[in-house]
């Protein structure tokens, strides 16, 4: 069993302070099927260890009879629906939610998603394609990707769609075009195309984040960022006629991160002041938002697979996961930088951290052995149920290609599925989970949600 560790690094000054460990120590019938919340039972909830509070089902009921909103409701009561009851809803939950598999035909690794709606998920792909699945249906619908004007010049090798981005309004959806290192843009809810965004990268598009509705930022692997300015209104004015179906759009500014080799992912801090990029080379790298200058850059401890990342707008901290570690970075800590591990038993493979988000206080982690994890900030510890075991989610096989090069190099290995990308929808209540086989040389897929 390894110890695998979370480390915070501090850079600037905050009175939070997390706790830390002692140092001693079926198939489908095409009928429509509603995926909802299989948690009808209460004394389900009290699975997981250290359950928050006695009354809490007690709590629960009353929400669901809205006996939350009638002006008797005691303050106690309602500060208990607001404030601790989402908390209570995050650690419980993973125990008693269950896997319900997605088709995707043959498409080959989903590396981005994200929720549209209560039913709806948009997926991007290894192999470029942008689909939108209905979760309640498994309705699949493909997307046309946005072309780039003949000024722009491709990446070489192409490596599909790495990032999917909503804007706070929901009015906008940003994602890789046609060509990788170029950007592309979508109205919603009907997918009408908007515009692409070119001359700002030279390589692979990675990462994406909407500052607010009219400003997103991007990070690409040829090591640089770029600010885009977008206004859906202006942009669809001056495109009625006979004119192209969509815009080409430039960055405001593109500047190269110092330090970096390869932008690998990026995420804005609490509110959006700060950007947070992460490099292959294992540095960490602050950005003023406001100003868009780099500020300083920190040499993560863990230098293997540093490859995803994400924001906590309670905790106000970022967290990357590398090969065998989590590390969170508090931003507001001023003065030098220092590491602190907190050791944690596990008895995860050495896959690798795909992805990575928070739920309030709840660290959910998509491991490269086709596992979801959980852990606890509060607690600084994974969850585990009552019977001691660590509370995880397993995915199912999904769709594999038995091409030459399985016949060849994979036929007598098993490799299951990644987990690249996940995300929670508006409730908290469904977690959506697709990746595909980690091995470069393996193509196919998987998707579920959890519920």
């Amino acid at each position: 069993m390894e110890n695998r560790h979370f480390v915070i690094i501090r850079t600037r000054h905050t009175d939070h302070q997390f706790p830390r460990q002692d140092e001693t120590g079926s198939e489908n019938d095409g009928s429509e099927k509603k995926l909802t919340p299989k948690y009808n039972d209460p004394s389900q909830l009290c699975r997981v260890n250290r359950p928050l509070s006695s009354d809490a089902v007690f709590h629960i009921r009353n929400r669901e009879y809205g006996l939350s909103n009638r002006p008797n409701f005691c303050l106690t009561d309602k500060d208990f629906v607001s404030q601790k009851l989402p908390d209570f809803v995050s650690q419980h939950l993973p125990a008693i939610i269950e896997e319900n598999e997605l088709p995707l035909s043959t498409v080959n690794k989903v590396f981005a998603s994200k929720w549209l709606s209560s039913s709806q998920v948009v997926m991007g792909t290894k192999c470029n394609k942008l689909l939108v699945m209905d979760v309640n249906t498994k309705r699949l619908e493909h997307k046309t990707s946005l072309k780039s004007s003949s000024e722009s010049i491709p990446a070489e090798c192409p490596c599909g769609i790495h990032s999917i981005a909503i804007n706070p309004s929901h009015t906008m959806l940003a994602t890789g075009g046609e060509n990788t290192n170029d950007l592309a843009i979508y109205e919603l809810p009907d997918f009408d195309p908007l515009c692409v965004g070119e001359q700002a990268h030279k390589d692979w598009i990675f990462d994406m984040d909407w500052i607010d509705d009219g400003h997103i930022v991007t990070g690409s692997r040829d090591s640089s960022v770029a600010l885009w300015r977008v206004d859906n209104q202006e942009l669809s004015v001056s495109e009625k006629g006979d004119g192209p179906s969509h815009s080409i759009i430039k960055p405001c500014v593109t500047k190269p991160c110092s330090g970096a080799m390869r932008v690998r992912a990026l995420s804005l801090s609490r509110n959006k002041r700060m950007m947070g990029v992460l490099s292959m080379n294992a540095k960490f790298h602050f950005w003023d938002i406001e100003t868009f200058n780099q500020l300083e850059s920190v040499d993560l401890p863990w230098r293997r697979e540093n490859v995803c990342m994400a924001s906590s707008e309670d905790l106000g901290v970022f967290a990357v996961g590398s090969q065998s570690y989590v590390t969170l970075i508090d931003q507001r800590q001023q003065g030098t930088s220092r590491c602190i591990p907190l050791k944690i038993p596990s008895s995860h493979g050495e896959r690798g951290i795909r992805s990575l988000s928070f739920t309030h206080s709840m660290i959910t982690i998509g491991t490269g052995d086709g596992r979801v994890l959980f852990y606890d900030t509060r607690a600084a510890q994974f969850l585990y149920l009552e019977n001691g075991s660590h509370c995880e989610l397993h995915v199912g096989d999904g769709w594999l290609r038995h091409d030459a090069n399985y016949w060849e190099h994979f036929l007598h290995v098993r490799y299951p599925n990644a987990i690249f990308t996940h995300c929670y929808d508006q409730s908290n209540a469904r977690l959506f989970v697709a990746g595909g086989p980690l091995p470069a040389g393996l193509y196919g897929n998987y998707a579920g949600v959890f519920c």
